[in-house]
């Protein structure tokens, strides 16, 4: 049974598909530098780079920029794109254009007035932007443009699916359209707190407007906000898995329903679970960590039941293709055909998020976090996850829409296939060897110069050597695979059109397919996150606010010296 409505060939207006375009090209453009700092941030690590000053950029500096692009600009652009399409797709339906060229604009503006703080060196305080670090008000509302610009593109999508609803009364809105409902309503609820924060807090205290800053409250809204980022970037490629890769292997999705309960459950269970980011911060209780730790255990509930729909999903498809044997029918998919390209970039990506899961919840344990908190280990971990199924899916999508919507040819297809395994060869080692030095104490991060792996180095250790090394290589490999990525993207970019732009998404079929009858509605699980989030949030925001935690100046992390 068809689990969607089928939409071949369907064609954007024109507003939207360069809408669409524009937003898909300006961020691949801009991780040029993104993925440039990272390589620097690696060979600095290793030793390789003895200077925290990398062409005219300092440490801080150029880690920042590192951090903002890939995983605030690169994700947000790509995401609202990408809802978009899907959205428009499924429905077929518009929107207005003069909204969608206001959202356009302030996330462009917003995006322009950070990379300004950040290159004149008056925002090096990473994509965390935790106080004390001070940066220019340009940084802060900046911040919000972007964050207030995709908020737009979702108010334009409510009225469309409600109209659709009425239009299609008892019928199921189409999973894409439900997975990127959900992935926007997570959005605005970890987006509330966050908003709070820069609007409040940050952006009169870098005016001047107030000399000091409650430190403890910006970091405990800004992981209100920072783990269900997580989810924003992680939902929109479980619309891909979900809707797109059983067809590209061949088969149909496992379970439909079972597709529509995960998002739904993505909406309850994403929020409330920012303390776990905060073990080691003292202004909060333990009970209240402990309580959100163990909802973040929770969390993993949707993503368990994602491995199992995925994996009968993939082995009805290899079955159908021809494979045998208890294990060995793995073979029989798609993992080299150029035609289908996205199936490499999906499957490499699952690959990496089932190590970054298990790692996820070493960090989640109160016990364990103890042992890799602000060690190396917390890198090693994220690239696996957010370098995993986002990133590869983000890339392989924005070249797939960008032949779609442009009507040029891939250029470069065999390399392009090559792309997510070279990737995902660079990942392994980066994390190997970046988790093993955190487990041997190695940190985070230092600007102290030169670095861990220098004899010279007052935070050297010999033990570190070996394994800064091979996250140096690891890096390396990441680096190369992004050139080539570069090179075929911008090579596409750049040919002549061949055809007439057209969109046609794959769509899998359903081997069961029921009724859904418990995502029919977003209301019921909204309401039972915000009650979740009240019982979550209110006591320790209450403790901080009325606590004994002390208001601080600012600081530049480029000087010992405090900011006027």
């Amino acid at each position: 049974m068809q689990q969607e409505e089928r939409a071949e060939d369907y064609q954007l207006d024109e507003t939207h598909r360069r809408v669409v375009l524009l937003l898909i090209i300006i961020p691949t453009l801009l991780l040029v530098l993104g993925i440039y700092h990272g390589l620097l941030q690696v060979l600095y690590r290793a030793g390789v780079l003895t200077s925290t000053s990398f062409l005219g950029l300092e440490y801080y500096q150029g880690l920042t920029l590192h951090g903002v692009i890939n995983a605030l600009v690169f994700t947000t652009f790509f995401e609202v794109a990408f809802g978009y399409v899907v959205v428009a797709y499924y429905l077929h339906c518009s929107f207005d254009a003069r909204f969608t060229w206001l959202a356009f604009a302030l996330m462009l503006g917003g995006t322009l007035m950070a990379a300004l703080a950040m290159l004149t060196g008056s925002a090096s305080v990473l994509y965390t932007f935790y106080p004390p670090l001070k940066a220019s008000p340009l940084f802060y509302i900046g911040a919000a443009l972007l964050v207030v610009g995709s908020w737009i593109p979702f108010f334009q999508w409510i009225p469309a699916y409600l109209r659709w609803r009425r239009e299609h009364a008892g019928a199921k809105t189409p999973l894409g359209v439900v997975g990127m409902m959900t992935t926007f309503i997570v959005w605005l609820i970890a987006t509330l707190p966050l908003a709070f924060e820069v609007i409040v807090q940050l952006i009169p205290w870098s005016l001047g407007l107030t000399s000091t800053v409650n430190v403890v409250l910006a970091r405990t809204l800004f992981w209100f906000f920072g783990h269900p980022l997580v989810y924003f970037w992680l939902l929109p490629a479980y619309v891909m898995f979900y809707v797109m890769l059983p067809e590209l292997a061949g088969g149909k999705l496992y379970s439909d329903d079972a597709g529509r309960l995960v998002f739904m459950l993505f909406i309850v269970l994403s929020s409330p679970v920012g303390l776990h980011h905060q073990f080691a911060d003292p202004g909060i209780s333990g009970s209240y960590k402990w309580f959100q730790g163990g909802l973040t255990y929770l969390v993993a509930l949707p993503s368990f039941m994602t491995a199992f729909t995925l994996a009968a999903s993939l082995e009805y498809a290899a079955r159908a293709r021809g494979g045998t044997g208890l294990f060995s029918w793995w073979r029989r998919l798609p993992y080299f055909d150029r035609d289908r390209y996205l199936f490499a970039y999906f499957i490499t990506g699952l690959v990496l998020f089932v190590f970054g899961g298990i790692t996820g919840i070493i960090n989640a344990s109160t016990v364990m976090n103890n042992v890799v908190h602000n060690t190396a280990w917390i890198p090693g971990h994220f690239h696996t996850t957010v370098g995993g199924p986002v990133f590869l899916s983000f890339l392989g999508m924005s070249v797939f829409l960008l032949t779609q919507l442009s009507g040029k040819r891939l250029r470069f297809p065999t390399l392009n296939l090559w792309v997510p395994y070279l990737w995902t060869a660079g990942v392994f080692v980066f994390s190997i060897g970046l988790s093993v030095a955190g487990l041997l104490g190695e940190p985070r991060r230092s600007n102290l110069g030169p670095t861990y792996a220098n004899l010279q180095s007052p935070l050297y250790h010999a033990g570190w050597q070996i394994w800064s090394n091979l996250g140096a290589i690891g890096g390396v490999i990441m680096s190369v695979a992004m050139l080539f990525y570069f090179l075929v993207f911008f090579a596409t970019l750049l040919s002549p059109q061949e055809q007439e732009p057209a969109l046609s998404l794959p769509t899998s079929a359903a081997y069961h397919d029921g009724k859904g009858l418990f995502a029919l509605n977003f209301k019921p699980w909204v309401i039972a996150a915000v009650l979740l989030l009240a019982i979550a949030y209110v006591p320790p925001l209450y403790e901080v606010l009325s606590g004994p935690t002390q208001s601080v100046p600012g600081y530049a992390p480029s000087s010992p010296a405090a900011l006027p």
